[in-house]
């Protein structure tokens, strides 16, 4: 479909909205609407553009990643890529932070690395293969 011209937006189910926000704001995101809606969904964007719906309705009993901590793997989307101008940077920055780091790769000039928010969901920071 050639009507599509990007990625609005990313929905992420979140147990608690002020934990997510506090997290989130950390990363750069600005708090801009909600809860709002029935569900109820909470906005919050970056200053790249990057936009994510809090879907404010998830279980409290949910302790792990069902698409990642499970043995038995689950179809579904597994991460959302935030791409960065500098790895090492990006790094730096989330230590500083006191986020830990839960994964790092290198391949073919690409690095990235990986954290998880406090629902457990895997945020990917890339840095892509210079030309």
């Amino acid at each position: 479909m050639k009507e599509i011209t990007r990625i609005n937006h990313l929905g992420l189910r979140v147990k608690d909205l002020s934990v997510s926000r506090e997290f989130y704001e950390k990363l750069g995101f600005v708090f801009l609407a909600g809860p709002v809606g029935p569900e109820p969904v909470a906005i919050m964007e970056h200053p790249s553009g990057v936009n994510i719906n809090f879907i404010l309705n998830a279980g409290a009993e949910c302790t792990e990643n069902v698409l990642m901590d499970v043995p038995e793997k689950n179809t579904g989307y597994t991460h959302v890529a935030l791409e960065v101008t500098s790895s090492e940077s990006a790094k730096k920055s989330v230590k500083v932070l006191g986020i830990a780091i839960t994964g790092e790769v290198e391949f073919e000039g690409a690095k990235f690395f990986f954290i998880r928010d406090p629902d457990k969901n895997v945020i990917e920071f890339h840095e892509p293969a210079h030309s």
